[in-house]
């Protein structure tokens, strides 16, 4: 059939596949394949779970040809190319959730940052190469430290971009690499305990991504150049800093560190995430507009946003439930003292809980009148609809101008106290488009109306 086709786009449709365990098999079917499989740009290579158990099943238990090792695939597919650009190899997700104790051997057929393996490969693609992937296999990688950062650095040049994914890192000899500007590390232990060598040898960064990295004791992130950051903590460290003064967006998500220290003035969209945090210093951020806050206690972390009026766009949460000091103080006017220029609201289930039961104990405390914000959106479960009811009509109230509420009421709701709701807000307030649905933790939500 290939002989029918114009090789341009035989080569296309083979630049397309995305398992290149494909391209492998294609090489054996004809002379034409074979040649025009050379000049793929890109291979994505998966070890399936299927894979995996087939690999692991004795020869005589089975009637199917031998597995070819995957390692030997990878390395015959990138020993076969001329121009490789970007290299993708990993274990499917199914495979990572099996644990040390659950596997059966101590083999390293699937311990693809093993430097050794990486040594027999690299070499040939690493002059053109500009993205390289390596997403290894946890119950094989996670005794053992490797070194392959250090020999990544050495020979890729051209490296735009990496990631790295559930491995266990060593930081020794890495050299500097200036063309990377975006670096991923996920579920990793990183043997770089205050990011020290990750500022040194990678000072060009726009992108860094850190989820999950642990080993860390006091880390700061260092980065003249960084744009967006996104660092979800590990562990437990003992304070948090982050010097980047052309950094645009940052989502930090951490649990008690004792300190947290931002120096980032060009910040633009901002999600923060933490129980509590004994000491946080920001620097002023003057062109602050999106923010996201998730905490045990809100309104404390709250408080430390002085410099609230640039704001437009602001989502509140309450990590636990019935924490008392962070629900007692949680009202609209701490809100709307702080970011008095908002123009949407997000409020989780918990913070709406809190905000509606101050003010049924008659604490809302709402100095002045919000005519700016335009838009509510609200997580909420109805206990009583009566003081669901008043609360809302109060915030009709206070936002002379909203024009946009929507409500997201519990699943489990009861059906006709959901439908009373609605009609009631619907009826009074026609002058608001109103939004319905449903959520449920761990689902996605679900929009029954659009604009009543």
């Amino acid at each position: 059939m290939e002989e029918h086709l114009p090789q341009p786009l035989i080569l296309e449709i083979l630049s397309r596949l995305t398992d290149s365990a494909d391209l492998a098999r294609c090489r054996v079917v004809s002379k034409t394949l074979n040649s025009l499989c050379k000049e793929v740009r890109s291979i994505n290579l998966v070890c399936t779970l299927s894979r995996y158990v087939q690999s692991r099943l004795p020869q005589q238990v089975t009637a199917a040809p031998q597995v070819t090792p995957f390692k030997s695939i990878l390395e015959n597919l990138v020993c076969n190319s001329r121009h490789l650009e970007s290299v993708s190899i990993g274990v499917d997700k199914s495979l990572v959730g099996i644990s040390y104790d659950d596997a059966e051997d101590e083999s390293d057929d699937l311990y693809l940052t093993d430097v050794e393996f990486v040594k027999n490969w690299l070499p040939w693609v690493c002059e053109e190469l500009k993205f390289l992937s390596i997403s290894d296999c946890w119950f094989q990688s996670c005794w053992r430290k490797a070194e392959v950062l250090a020999f990544i650095s050495s020979c890729c040049k051209s490296l735009v971009e990496l990631e790295v994914k559930n491995a266990w890192l060593s930081v020794d000899n890495l050299n500097q690499m200036p063309m990377l500007t975006k670096l991923t590390l996920e579920f990793i232990r990183l043997e770089d305990e205050d990011l020290d060598k990750v500022n040194d040898c990678f000072p060009c960064l726009q992108v860094l991504n850190l989820v999950g990295v642990g080993g860390f004791r006091q880390p700061k992130i260092h980065l003249l150049h960084l744009k967006s950051c996104l660092w979800t903590v590990s562990n437990a460290p003992l304070s948090l800093a982050i010097y980047a003064p052309n950094l645009v967006k940052l989502e930090l998500r951490c649990v008690k560190p004792k300190s947290l220290v931002l120096e980032t003035p060009l910040l633009h969209d901002f999600c923060l995430s933490l129980e509590v945090a004994n000491e946080i210093r920001f620097q002023e951020f003057r062109n602050l507009m999106n923010l996201q806050l998730e905490s045990s206690s809100l309104s404390s972390l709250i408080n430390t946003f002085p410099f609230g009026k640039t704001i437009k766009k602001l989502k509140v949460e309450l990590l636990k439930p019935g924490e008392p000091i962070g629900m007692k103080n949680l009202n609209l006017g701490v809100l709307f003292d702080v970011f008095p220029n908002l123009s949407s609201l997000t409020l989780g289930p918990r913070a709406w809980s809190a905000v509606q039961s101050n003010f049924d104990k008659g604490r809302l405390e709402i100095r002045t009148e919000m005519k700016v914000l335009k838009e509510i959106i609200a997580r909420l479960v109805v206990d009583d609809i009566s003081v669901t009811r008043s609360f809302i009509f109060a915030i009709m109230n206070i936002c002379s101008n909203l024009s946009d509420m929507a409500l997201l009421i519990h699943r489990e709701e009861d059906s006709i106290t959901a439908s009373n709701l609605i009609s009631s807000c619907t009826v009074d307030h026609p002058r608001v488009r109103w939004r319905w649905g449903m959520w449920k933790e761990g689902t996605e939500d679900t929009w029954v109306t659009d604009g009543i």
